[in-house]
């Protein structure tokens, strides 16, 4: 944990390899992380050799409270990222109806990002530094586009963001 880092009240994080918050970092309060430890004796993922079941928070990157992490593979969060409102999920996990087995991806949420509430964002999704997702929204695929609000099911290009508005640049974790 980095300096002034901190996790709330009523987090679990559970099943982890590393969990890591950069300076000034916050998990808020009532929120549910899990993960896949690796070496189980269990088939599940044995087929992922490069699987990390990690949470990495950078610096000054918030997750506000009751959401859902599952990180049965990365979720990596940028910082000065805010993972906004309530209940949002992000799933590393599925099942492959293809190969009929449990599979995962990573996840990757930029740095100066916006997640709004009650999002869900799955395996292989990439948020691109400097965007909006938002509410509601499901992202799952890799975006590339910076500087854009994305938002839908599923998540799509909507407009771009003026590169004038300031909590995408701010330097200071908190929102006044």
């Amino acid at each position: 944990m980095g300096a002034h880092a901190h996790i709330d009240h009523f987090t679990v994080a559970i099943h982890l390899d590393r969990l890591e918050l950069g300076r000034n970092a916050t998990i808020g309060r009532n929120n549910w992380i899990t993960g896949f430890p690796l070496g189980s004796d269990s088939p599940h993922f044995r087929h992922q050799t490069d699987r990390s079941p990690c949470l990495l928070i950078g610096e000054a990157a918030a997750i506000t409270k009751n959401h859902h992490l599952d990180c049965t593979h990365t979720i990596s969060i940028g910082p000065f990222a805010t993972i906004a409102g309530y209940q949002s999920q992000f799933l590393t996990h599925s099942i492959d109806v293809f190969e009929n087995r449990q599979d995962s991806a990573p996840i990757s949420i930029g740095a100066h990002t916006f997640v709004g509430t009650n999002s869900v964002v799955l395996g292989g999704a990439i948020l691109p530094d400097h965007c909006l997702l938002g509410a509601k929204s499901l992202l799952n695929k890799a975006l590339t586009d910076e500087w854009m609000l994305y938002g839908g099911v599923p998540a799509k290009a909507l407009q771009p963001l003026p590169k004038t508005a300031k909590y995408f640049t701010r330097t200071e974790g908190f929102v006044y």
